[in-house]
């Protein structure tokens, strides 16, 4: 495990760090643009970037491009939505997300409006499907920008450093301990896992703000 985890790290920072650092924030503009962010793993591009990181000025880096990519492809999703969004709707893609959740995306954007904005980051399809409404909806794109960057912020942060954390443990560890690349995938797994059990837990809090009111009884 070691001698193949070690191949992999060291092929990722073989990488130009600008360039790698660019193609990060590249992977993020589309995953969180126009229903891209549906195909593209974002949060894998960002892991494995993240895992060369060798200092601080690479880490900063990172987390700027990250942040940076991600407002570009939400601001790209808004003004589509603003000019072209009813099409974008009825076109085949946006078929095939559902008239529910594009239902849906209005209904949780009507009811918590900035709050919408904010953790729809952290909830799958509606990440994707958040610029695109908001930019229908009345909202000013400066209201949109001052809920989505707090929330962009917060997941970069937390992406690069667990993969950057876990990385630099590693290779403390892999010349004393030949199980070093288990502890790796553990803490990568463990975080993944902590993730999805987040999303659930907020996509079922947030849930009941999603779903249209019943015909009246009677």
């Amino acid at each position: 495990m070691n001698d193949i985890l070690s191949w992999i790290l060291d092929t990722v920072s073989s990488v130009d760090p600008v360039l790698r650092t660019l193609l990060a924030g590249f992977g993020m503009l589309l995953e969180t643009s126009v229903l891209v962010g549906l195909v593209v793993p974002g949060d894998s591009i960002v892991i494995v970037a993240s895992t060369a990181v060798s200092n601080v000025a690479e880490f900063l880096g990172l987390v700027v491009a990250v942040i940076v990519g991600a407002l570009i492809g939400e601001s790209i999703g808004f003004m589509l939505g603003r000019h072209f969004g009813p099409w974008i709707r009825m076109s085949r893609l946006g078929r095939r997300l559902g008239e529910r959740n594009w239902a849906r995306a209005e209904v949780y954007l009507a009811r918590r409006g900035g709050i919408a904005v904010f953790l729809s980051r952290f909830l799958p399809v509606l990440h994707s499907l958040i610029p695109l409404t908001v930019g229908m909806s009345p909202m000013p794109y400066r209201t949109f920008m001052k809920w989505t960057v707090p929330a962009c912020v917060i997941w970069a942060v937390a992406y690069v450093s667990i993969g950057s954390a876990a990385a630099e443990g590693y290779r403390e560890l892999s010349d004393r301990l030949h199980f070093a690349g288990y502890l790796f995938v553990g803490a990568i797994t463990v975080f993944v896992l902590l993730v999805f059990l987040v999303k659930r837990w907020l996509h079922r809090r947030e849930e009941r703000h999603m779903e249209q009111p019943g015909p009246p009884v009677g």
